[in-house]
């Protein structure tokens, strides 16, 4: 494709004096940078410009209008893009000094697009593929609110601008065959099909037809040329009515404008250096310094910042109370009761219950009283337990249940949850295998980087799960996820424990928490009731003996594995105190002098847990020892699982004692 292909008409001329201030601004500021990704923004310049001259729905006065339509640069590569506009359409938290500052610490115009840097940036992208599977979630979102409140409230679309690489990325098949499976008719993806990667020509690596392939998955598709205006336009105005998700497949030169470089690899990435520059300003008519826009060109961008004012105004005088509630999302004053009440009911009748089906119990009680929770499984829902009996699946012609069957879509699915967080109104949770987290782990890094509520329900937690092997027997992700900053990790002891880990998660909007959950049925350790959360301070003193000369430390299923072994001590004359430590981070952020209490000074250390040791040192210390896994586990019956790994309470007595002898 050659840019002499455009017609050159007057609406072509205007857009592309609007366009070409995107590409001035991101070249500029590559360059000043000595870094970054000047190829998309010069590339999708044109086709952007159309989006928010004539479609997209926002107002730049207010950033967190519940109704405006979301832009999601999921090529969060070509920030420049989203920063550029952001800046020339008014948003406030966007400057020409930030615009300057680009890639400098401090400066909300990072590398990528980080969500909460300034307004207007919807969800952090990078991670190619995360943008266009959040606005899968953000676009459910809307269709769900829709359903509970109308159009007059909830009438909205999600765009997106992807990239090759978002489309080769797995967690976009994920996300499209979701979509399209959904008939998320307000969910249109603008593909910047350049045919550059990297390494070169994208043909070095692919051969997909990106057209047919989203046919298949349930789409309604269509090229265009993405430097002609009109023919984007009429794209975009098609869309608009369409009765399946939309892929417009827009056909542009990366790096538009430079003059050695556009339509190549050199243009992606990286300063194109001085000459480049002027040689760049020369081909696109741009007869101005760096950094300098035009008033003319700056005052039409900021007409198209406010067009959206009036329909905000008109919107606003429509909004009621119990949206407004909805979209805050505060915990309901009726769940923490009920989650009490279970608490007391759990210790009162002392049940062995596995922790996913104390997980279950606990879901009764908080979605029975708050109607933002949707939950969802990736095929695992009866093993999950995450489906509740009053609440009913999302389907493509019903929209107003609160679980959605995400299919073996682990990646999918977290990616999602997060969109539905960031579009407001929705407290995501969803399950799989603890083992699968790793098909999720990039989803819930973005959501820990974010700090947005989102709850991972992980079952089947250790060698506990039995026959199933190895394969799907979790044993070093304990320490993984425990690795993860402002990610809250629970591995609750019994169902009191598994409640006090939902309502931690629960009142935690800035950060997700994550649910390691046994498939085996394990003892309730906590017989005496307290409203009080226990697990809040992240470990506690779960048996204590004033004499005590060990203290055992354990979590999840191995509290019930300590619980024995202190008896064994008992009958031996040996003392020993019981540590529960269901949530490592919040133990950390406790004073030093409770970390102290709890640890048991002048007690030697035991810990056991059915995962590798990695971290437990910092707890027992050079002279204690640890009980746990120290390789991959096996198939077979669960409790012979644990003999064979020598997981016991025999074992964690003899581990004792040995200590004690020094």
């Amino acid at each position: 494709m050659n840019a002499t292909d455009i017609p050159q008409t007057p609406e072509q001329a205007d857009i592309r004096r609007l366009a070409n201030a995107i590409r001035a601004l991101s070249m500029d500021a590559v360059e000043k940078a000595k870094s970054g990704h000047p190829g998309l923004p010069m590339g999708m310049a044109d086709a952007a410009t159309v989006l928010f001259l004539k479609f997209l729905k926002f107002d730049a006065a207010d950033p967190h209008w519940p109704d405006r339509d979301r832009f999601v640069l999921s090529a969060g590569h070509g920030s420049m893009l989203l920063y550029s506009l952001l800046y020339l359409t008014g948003y406030s938290g966007m400057t020409l000094a930030d615009i300057e500052s680009f890639r400098q610490v401090g400066s909300p115009c990072a590398g990528h697009p980080e969500y909460g840097h300034a307004p207007g940036i919807e969800t952090t992208t990078g991670p190619l593929g995360q943008g266009i599977a959040n606005a899968v979630g953000m676009a459910i979102a809307e269709r769900h609110l829709n359903a509970r409140f109308g159009n007059g409230l909830v009438d909205h679309k999600t765009y997106v601008i992807a990239s090759d690489g978002d489309l080769m990325e797995g967690v976009s098949q994920e996300a499209i065959t979701l979509a399209g499976h959904l008939r998320l008719n307000r969910l249109i993806v603008l593909f910047d099909d350049n045919g550059i990667s990297i390494d070169g020509k994208t043909s070095l690596s692919d051969s997909t037809d990106q057209i047919e392939r989203f046919q298949s998955a349930g789409w309604n598709t269509i090229h265009v040329n993405g430097h002609d205006a009109a023919d984007v336009a009429r794209a975009l105005d098609w869309a608009q009515t369409s009765d399946k998700p939309v892929l417009i497949a827009c056909r542009t030169i990366i790096g538009f404008g430079l003059p050695t470089r556009q339509g190549t690899q050199k243009a992606h990435s990286d300063a194109p250096g001085e000459s480049e520059i002027a040689g760049a300003r020369k081909q696109l008519g741009w007869d101005y310094p760096p950094f300098e826009i035009p008033d003319d060109i700056l005052s039409d961008w900021r007409a198209i910042g406010a067009k959206g004012k009036a329909s905000r105004d008109a919107w606003t005088k429509r909004r009621t109370k119990d949206f407004d509630d909805a979209m805050a999302c505060a915990v309901p004053d009726a769940v923490g009761p009920a989650l009490h009440a279970l608490k007391r009911k759990t210790s009162d009748e002392k049940p062995s219950v596995a922790t996913r089906k104390a997980s279950e119990a606990a879901l009764e009680a908080i979605n029975t009283n708050w109607a933002a929770t949707i939950g969802g499984s990736a095929d695992l829902t009866p093993s999950n337990n995450t489906k509740t009996k009053e609440i009913q699946s999302i389907t493509a012609d019903d929209f107003s249940g609160r679980y959605i069957h995400y299919g073996i879509r682990e990646h999918g699915m977290a990616a999602a949850m997060s969109g539905m967080a960031l579009h407001g109104g929705i407290v995501p949770y969803g399950g799989t295998f603890l083992t699968f987290s790793d098909y999720c782990r990039p989803s819930i890094r973005l959501a820990a980087l974010m700090g947005i509520r989102v709850v991972y329900v992980m079952t089947h937690d250790s060698i506990g799960l039995g026959e199933d092997g190895p394969t799907h027997q979790p044993v070093e992700h304990f320490a993984a996820l425990r690795a993860i900053p402002n990610l809250l990790v629970f591995r609750p002891a019994d169902g009191v424990e598994t409640a006090e880990a939902w309502e931690i998660a629960l009142s935690n909007t800035k950060r997700p928490s994550l649910l390691m959950l046994s498939r085996q049925n394990l003892i309730t350790a906590r017989t005496q009731h307290t409203d009080e959360n226990l697990s809040a301070k992240g470990a506690y003193e779960l048996v204590g003996d004033a004499s005590a000369k060990v203290t055992l430390l354990a979590t999840g299923s191995e509290v019930e594995l300590a619980m024995k072994a202190r008896d064994l001590l008992a009958a031996e004359g040996i003392a020993a105190r019981i540590v529960s430590m269901p949530c490592w981070d919040l133990f950390e952020e406790q004073p030093e002098t409770y970390r102290d209490s709890v640890l048991g000074p002048g007690t030697v250390k035991v810990a056991v847990e059915a995962g590798v040791r990695l971290g437990w040192d910092r707890y027992i210390g050079p002279k204690g020892k640890f009980v746990g896994m120290h390789s991959f586990g096996a198939s077979g019956p669960y409790k012979d699982v644990y003999k064979h790994f020598g997981i016991t309470p025999e074992a964690v007595a003899e581990a004792a004692r040995q200590t004690l002898k020094g």
